[in-house]
């Protein structure tokens, strides 16, 4: 509870406080509510701190022996009551201590799943690697705040690249596997000037992070694997992009003149190379001026509405960019999918959703 920033946590016990005294003094005969005084502490305890719950306590005593008194003859509750306010004002600054500590406790292992989010997700200043970009992701887990799914962009001498994808399954196992990814993209991404070998390094390295939690016994992460699309974007060809898909959702071409898919390909998600030990197929595509490229994971394109019908991304941004081609600059595409995901499934997102839209900064005669 606040208000401009400050908390107003202190309002309803002291009007509860202020109401029961009033209503005391306006009773006669057995009716009297004075005792009643013993749910302030209690209110004040789930709304206020330690020490604003032991001030609580303190007038609910004070209020009660002054109201309790002003009948000094007559419709007197007495000690009785009285120890039943003080013992519950003392339960209630200890169940205050108690709240406060899990509250602490709570906002810690916040801090710590936002910091292991950023160190996964790590934030992209704008322009990075010589791209407009936007990213929006959203854990199926609200108190876990990341989970499997990653997108990161690495610039190098041999062009940008770009990476997206999800990992198969939830938890920690999941995050690990992407913080494995990542590492592995930010380093080969830079160095390797193909993007076939830099596809090579990703497969390799799952691989090898498979093998190394099955040596510790965590036999449920032994057969993981992540879908994922790989992008380049070479200096000396500004009008195409070389991407190779590992069994995910190809990305989308926006523009103000249309969407249209990319092609597939015949990639296999990153882990299953063993099942086809052909090198990763690059592809190197044609991509205007003013087209952005629009990558999900399947949390957008398998959300479901209470009907149980998915949501149709294409036709959905299609129709937005024929409304307003402005919707094809990063930023307001991403947060266009984000809502338009949510608002179809009602909020309760089945997977973690990750939307990321990335294009080149259109020329300004191409403006």
């Amino acid at each position: 509870m606040r208000l401009r920033g400050r908390s107003m946590g202190w309002v309803p016990p002291l009007l509860l406080l202020a109401g029961i005294a009033v209503a005391d003094f306006n009773t006669t005969g057995e009716f009297r509510i004075i005792s009643w005084i013993v749910l302030v502490p209690g209110i004040a305890a789930a709304l206020c701190g330690v020490w604003g719950t032991a001030v609580f306590a303190v007038l609910a005593l004070l209020t009660y022996v002054t109201v309790d008194s002003a009948w000094p003859h007559q419709y007197q509750t007495g000690l009785p009551d009285f120890i039943l306010v003080t013992v519950g004002s003392i339960l209630a600054v200890a169940a205050c201590v108690v709240r406060v500590r899990g509250e602490r406790r709570m906002l810690h292992m916040r801090d710590i799943a936002d910091t292991t989010r950023r160190t996964v997700l790590r934030p992209l200043p704008p322009g990075w690697g010589g791209l407009e970009h936007a990213g929006v992701y959203l854990a199926s887990d609200s108190e876990a705040r990341v989970g499997g799914d990653f997108y990161d962009i690495q610039p190098g001498p041999h062009g940008t690249r770009v990476l997206v994808g999800d990992v198969q399954g939830k938890g920690l196992g999941a995050v690990e596997a992407a913080a494995a990814l990542l590492g592995t993209f930010r380093e080969a991404g830079y160095h390797e000037a193909d993007l076939a070998t830099v596809a090579e390094r990703l497969e390799t390295r799952i691989v090898r992070h498979r093998n190394h939690t099955a040596a510790l016994g965590r036999k449920a992460d032994g057969d993981r694997f992540a879908t994922a699309v790989l992008l380049g974007f070479p200096e000396d060809a500004p009008g195409v992009v070389d991407a190779v898909v590992f069994g995910h959702e190809p990305p989308l071409a926006v523009g103000p003149g249309g969407v249209r898919q990319l092609p597939a390909g015949d990639g296999l998600p990153l882990g299953l190379g063993e099942l086809a030990p052909a090198r990763p197929t690059v592809r190197r595509l044609p991509l205007a001026p003013d087209e952005t490229l629009l990558l999900v994971t399947d949390g957008v394109t398998e959300a479901r509405d209470r009907q149980g019908c998915f949501y149709r991304l294409h036709d959905e941004v299609a129709r937005a960019v024929a409304a307003d081609p402005g919707v094809t600059e990063p930023r307001r595409l991403a947060a266009h999918v984000r809502d338009g995901t949510l608002r179809h499934c009602g909020g309760r997102l089945d997977d973690d959703t990750t939307v990321f839209a990335v294009r080149r900064p259109p020329h300004p005669r191409d403006e």
